[in-house]
């Protein structure tokens, strides 16, 4: 680790207040070009310890920057890993009041919900489906705090991977005899659709996300508790919202799931 606990605290802070404030600021490398990889992660946990410290509950963990179409909008080429806390949740068919977020995106995901504890190093797509209780469909809305949704690999770790709220609904599905990678999605934005994509976008099947995530956890000293929520990785391109859009996720088997922008 390249920067002090005070700084490290400070970081987290700005980055919290930015949040709970809807204003944004500029990426941390700019005024911090040594941060490694342990300082944004570092930065990230004092942001769930601010979180956990207001009364918020961790429900699990989300895969950011899955898809190749996602590598592309951002000009990434490494997935990255960030915490949901329940504070995040809206219910299926909710409202998300637009005004609370700065530049919101949403993208459609396949969520997984565990029925045992993921451990790494070592897990695999097998491991994964063999602990999950079911998957369902997702819309994961989010919202870089920083300026222009600019940023770099390190920075977006520290800023939680731009979580911001997320709604999951439609009809739970159990993961025997059935084939992720085909599973198709059609997300609509006002009524018209403005996003295909199959599960294979998610590194080529979204259960490896969920094992790359559980395999970080492990290197941490971490696991992924039975019962958690993991948003596997946006499966196209997010796109932009505003108060007034209503957005609506169909995903194949699993019925569709919807949020509308107050």
């Amino acid at each position: 680790m390249n920067l002090t606990s005070s700084t490290l605290e400070a970081l987290a802070q700005r980055l919290d207040d930015c949040a709970r404030e809807a204003r944004d600021t500029v990426k941390i490398t700019d005024e911090w070009p040594q941060m490694d990889w342990d300082d944004a992660y570092a930065i990230q946990d004092a942001m769930r310890r601010r979180h956990l410290q207001r009364g918020a509950r961790l429900v699990g963990y989300k895969a950011g920057l899955t898809s190749h179409a996602k590598m592309r909008q951002m000009g990434v080429d490494t997935p990255v890993f960030g915490y949901l806390v329940d504070t995040f949740s809206i219910e299926d068919g909710g409202a998300c009041k637009a005004q609370t977020l700065i530049h919101p995106k949403v993208e459609p995901e396949i969520a997984f919900v565990t029925k045992a504890e993921l451990n790494g190093p070592g897990c695999h797509i097998g491991s994964v489906l063999a602990a999950t209780d079911f998957v369902i469909g997702g819309i994961e809305i989010i919202d870089s705090r920083y300026r222009d949704f600019k940023f770099d690999l390190k920075s977006v770790v520290a800023d939680n991977t731009s979580a911001a709220r997320f709604v999951i609904g439609g009809q739970p599905l159990a993961v025997n005899g059935i084939d992720l990678r085909t599973i198709g999605i059609v997300m609509e934005k006002n009524g018209r659709p403005v996003s295909f994509g199959a599960g294979a976008a998610v590194l080529g099947h979204p259960a490896a996300a969920v094992a790359q995530l559980a395999n970080h956890l492990g290197a941490r000293g971490e696991s992924i508790p039975a019962g958690s929520l993991i948003l596997s990785g946006g499966i196209t391109e997010a796109v932009a919202v505003e108060a007034g859009d209503n957005v609506t996720l169909r995903v194949q088997g699993m019925g569709s799931t919807s949020v509308r922008f107050i």
